[in-house]
């Protein structure tokens, strides 16, 4: 599916399927960014910058880009690539996330694997809510950030804190909430639910230099 745009689009949105492609489109065009939705491979590979969204489980999203042909093609970009929630949980080695209880293999661009959060009666899981982020180093997707800013959280499984860690949250145990990999960066939070803090990280990420 391509939702078609005049002219080139800013960035192009990978559709992996799943209700947050909508919200996320609204927020780049929000901030004056031509966005296109898209699983063409000539569209990806040209394009100035791409987002990588997921919501659900991590299984079905790289479920979603076998059918499309991208499983080989995402990790060979070299343009900024932003994945958010499931998005950038697919970025890394596996992830526990698998139907049949096992772990499912992800894109392998980061290393890591991706595991259930622990939960306990005082923390439910999935994680649910606002939640501070304590940076771990300077990157140009934080610009104009302050250094503990709130962001919305929705998801059962993260990434544990490692040495690409941009970000992290804790939730019971610290885990990632942004990471930084090449050219690639992933959030685990929701920056187009994200309110203000939310529309400056995207702001940053088309408009900045990321790579």
């Amino acid at each position: 599916m391509t939702t078609s745009r005049t002219g080139t689009a800013d960035v192009v949105v990978i559709d992996s399927g799943g209700a947050n492609l909508a919200s996320l489109e609204y927020a780049l065009e929000r901030l004056g960014a031509r966005a296109e939705v898209t699983t063409s491979i000539e569209r990806i590979r040209q394009a100035p910058r791409v987002l990588l969204p997921g919501v659900g489980a991590a299984e079905d999203v790289m479920d979603r880009l076998r059918q499309a042909q991208l499983v080989s093609v995402i990790p060979e970009l070299t343009q900024p690539v932003l994945g958010v929630c499931v998005g950038m949980q697919v970025l890394f080695d596996a992830s526990e996330e698998a139907r049949d209880g096992g772990s499912c293999a992800c894109l392998g661009v980061v290393p890591g694997v991706v595991r259930r959060l622990p939960g306990s009666p005082a923390l439910p899981v999935p994680h649910m809510g606002w939640n501070r982020c304590r940076r771990h180093g300077d990157d140009p997707l934080f610009d104009g950030l302050d250094d503990n800013a709130y962001f919305y959280f929705v998801h059962s499984y993260a990434a544990p804190v490692g040495a690409h860690t941009l970000a992290s949250v804790r939730y019971g145990e610290e885990f990632t909430a942004a990471v930084r990999w090449r050219n690639f960066r992933g959030v685990q939070f929701h920056p187009e639910r994200s309110a203000q803090a939310g529309a400056r990280l995207l702001a940053n990420f088309i408009r900045s230099d990321v790579t």
